[in-house]
């Protein structure tokens, strides 16, 4: 493993040293190239750290604003938009998504209700005809096709998570129930009066701030504590499968989209493509919780319970491992594990994650370039949230 000199910049309060320490050893023994972390604890920042390169195949550091794609941890961000809509009485969770969406209604799906498609529990992570990069990023194009789409199982039977699928999901009920897109809806309503930075969408005069993502070595230091998740070889098989749900729902848009493509980071997709930084993710959770800064809170104390309640929990059927969702959320578990029985946020694949624990009034991002095969549990993410729970649980 090569060796270099880290030079982690940025802050920690007293006692949060140990999360400081982990992020050194991500550097030092688990093959990080740039990361970010940033914690706050009761809407009070405690941890906003940086080090490494902006990409993950350069050498220019990362700085204090650099932003990264994170994948699927958007997804959590992206779910707050139906919950305030709902939280505003804009949305009935228990409505038939084609209650505001007509044409949702085709090859079986009239009876889906909005908490099963926030649940992943539609039926539909998979189009039978895949998209291009050109018509997935196509609002009009993506929503027609997964509205056209049959559903794999009846719907609200079983869940199954809708990897790709719950962008067009998502981006076709707001656009319907608030007549803006969600990237707007988003930047209107909640990254801009939070000051984050943060887009689904991402706008080309911030672009220079973004770093290129790739692959890293996977490296896991022995005795490191850190979470083992060796895959079944049933999951091995499945993501080989050409004609497996896995594999399926995961390859939605074909070919497979360059995510360093100006294109790709541009489009609203609030299932893949949002570009964040550490700090905004962890304020963004904060802010759910409660006041950060002067700023509002965004969830009232009932949307707060509705974040972090479970709506579907077991195998899952794209997955193949037991997950926990709430209303888009998921939910802390032994596949995905957060802080405690109370976290709800969302990993993206291959490193990111962004959760918040009302229980521990804490909220936590953290972005990376270096992706790893990870799908719901990185190793290095995953010493951030032990060191965090350390200094909770005054196990220091």
């Amino acid at each position: 493993m090569e060796e270099w000199d880290v030079d982690v910049q940025g802050t920690v309060a007293a006692g949060w040293e140990p999360v400081r320490d982990a992020f050194l050893r991500n550097f030092e023994q688990r093959g990080e190239r740039g990361a970010a972390v940033a914690v706050h604890h009761d809407g009070v920042r405690v941890v906003d750290l940086w080090a490494g390169t902006r990409d993950v195949d350069g050498e220019t550091p990362w700085a204090e604003d650099t932003a990264q794609v994170v994948r699927s941890a958007t997804k959590g961000v992206a779910a707050a938009v139906p919950l305030l809509l709902h939280q505003r009485g804009l949305l009935d969770l228990d409505a038939p998504v084609a209650a505001y969406w007509p044409e949702f209604k085709a090859a079986g799906k009239d009876g889906v209700t909005v908490r099963q498609l926030l649940a992943h529990r539609a039926g539909v992570p998979v189009l039978d005809r895949p998209l291009t990069l050109a018509e997935a990023v196509d609002l009009e194009t993506a929503t027609r096709a997964i509205a056209a789409q049959a559903p794999v199982w009846e719907p609200g039977t079983a869940h199954g998570y809708h990897a790709h699928t719950f962008s067009w999901l998502l981006s076709g009920l707001v656009h319907r129930v608030t007549g803006r897109t969600i990237g707007h809806w988003v930047g209107e309503e909640i990254t801009g009066p939070l000051g984050l930075d943060l887009w689904i969408g991402l706008p080309g005069t911030e672009a220079h701030r973004v770093g290129r993502l790739g692959p890293v070595e996977e490296i896991e230091p022995p005795g490191s504590g850190a979470l083992r998740l060796r895959p079944k070889r049933s999951v091995t098989e499945a993501y080989k499968d050409p004609d497996s749900l896995t594999r399926r729902a995961f390859g939605v848009i074909d070919p497979k989209p360059d995510e360093n493509d100006p294109v790709y980071r541009a489009a609203e997709l609030p299932g893949s493509a949002g570009v964040a930084t550490a700090r905004a993710l962890s304020r963004f959770y904060a802010a759910t919780l409660g006041p950060v800064d002067g700023a509002a809170r965004l969830f009232t104390p009932d949307t707060l319970t509705l974040a972090r309640t479970e709506e579907s929990a077991g195998a899952d059927k794209v997955l193949l491992v037991g997950t926990r969702f709430g209303l888009g959320h998921m939910l802390h578990g032994p596949a995905s594990p957060l802080l405690g029985p109370s976290s709800y946020g969302h990993p993206g694949r291959g490193g990111s994650l962004g959760f918040a624990d009302p229980d521990a009034g804490i909220a936590f991002g953290y972005v990376t370039n270096g992706m790893r095969r990870t799908v719901t549990a990185d190793p290095r993410a995953q010493a951030l949230v032990k060191a965090v729970g350390s200094v909770v649980r005054g196990a220091v």
